[in-house]
């Protein structure tokens, strides 16, 4: 796969089927259901996949055959997006039973986020671009008119060519300029995929983005020392980043060595020398306003002292 080989689904248009999959951890009945009423109210057609609410299998939403033969199935249907029901924990189990070419052949959204990122690394392999954004819960429990859900809806309909976000400057922000491809999500799960076929930074040419939630400072420390040893922060190394995006880290305590998540990164990459560009405070993760992403878009990040913008193109 090649930087120029990323292929956009095709937009969505009213009465097209969303498939609703569960690929992780179990999932409200309500919110499945509460989604599926929202999604109707958009102008698309549900679809619940046929073990979304089970039988359950302890934690998991249900077997991991069940799991992996819903996705397949909803892939290769005349569904034109899969919404994951939720994350948790549990698409891992489906990375080596789903087709990278199934996946080219026509591709389809698929959204989520969270555990949804191993899913995400598996489409970025196969050179196809998602839909890191809310899932069940959110759709279930918000109004349409949120914005998240507007935007989320913009992207897959097509109604905009390209999205820019934009944050105030932050002090702890390293100036500069980058152009590449837009990846990245949950930090703990892209970590778990280090050195494997689904590493998401064995990618060329990656501006990338992290998010996570209740992980402990010193456990994001660890996994920044990581990037930093594997020479993602090394302009000449093979798997040097063009730009970062810190997302929200949420559900963590403080330690001894630093306030907040922000600062022992920012410590870091400054102890370090980093000199891409580098921007705090994006409302991606697990908060209320969780910004949508197009995993494999083409995108600027620019930073500046006045500010930051973050833009990327919802087409080839």
């Amino acid at each position: 796969m090649t930087a120029d080989s990323m292929l956009i689904p095709q937009p969505l248009k009213a009465g097209d089927r969303i498939a609703i999959v569960c690929p992780a951890s179990t999932v409200a009945d309500e919110h499945l259901d509460g989604a599926a009423e929202a999604l109707r109210r958009l102008g698309f057609e549900p679809v619940m996949a046929p073990h979304a609410k089970g039988p359950h299998d302890g934690s998991y939403s249900a077997a991991a055959e069940e799991r992996i033969a819903d996705f397949v199935a909803a892939y290769t249907s005349d569904a034109r997006a899969l919404l994951c029901g939720r994350g948790g924990y549990g698409c891992v189990h489906l990375l080596g039973s789903i087709d990278r070419e199934m996946l080219r052949r026509d591709p389809k959204w698929v959204i989520g986020f969270s555990d949804v990122s191993a899913l995400h690394a598996l489409s970025q392999h196969a050179g196809v671009a998602s839909l890191h954004a809310s899932m069940a819960r959110h759709l279930a429990t918000r109004p349409d008119s949120h914005e998240v859900t507007r935007l989320m809806t913009d992207i897959l309909t097509g109604q905009r060519s390209e999205m820019e976000y934009t944050v105030p400057a932050d002090p702890r922000n390293i100036s500069g300029r980058a152009h590449g491809r837009l990846r990245g999500g949950n930090l703990a799960v892209l970590n778990g995929l280090a050195s494997t076929p689904y590493d998401m930074l064995l990618l060329p040419d990656t501006i990338l983005f992290i998010e996570d939630v209740a992980e402990p400072v010193y456990k994001v420390e660890r996994v920044l020392h990581r990037l930093y040893m594997a020479g993602c922060f090394t302009p000449a190394a093979p798997g040097a980043l063009r730009g970062l995006v810190v997302g929200r880290f949420t559900l963590y305590e403080p330690n001894r060595d630093f306030g907040s998540m922000e600062d022992m990164i920012s410590f870091w990459l400054h102890r370090w020398k980093v000199n891409i560009p580098v921007a705090f405070g994006f409302d991606i993760g697990h908060v209320e306003r969780n910004l949508p992403v197009v995993e494999g878009a083409s995108a600027t990040l620019d930073v500046t002292s006045d500010g930051v913008s973050l833009s990327f193109a919802i087409k080839k």
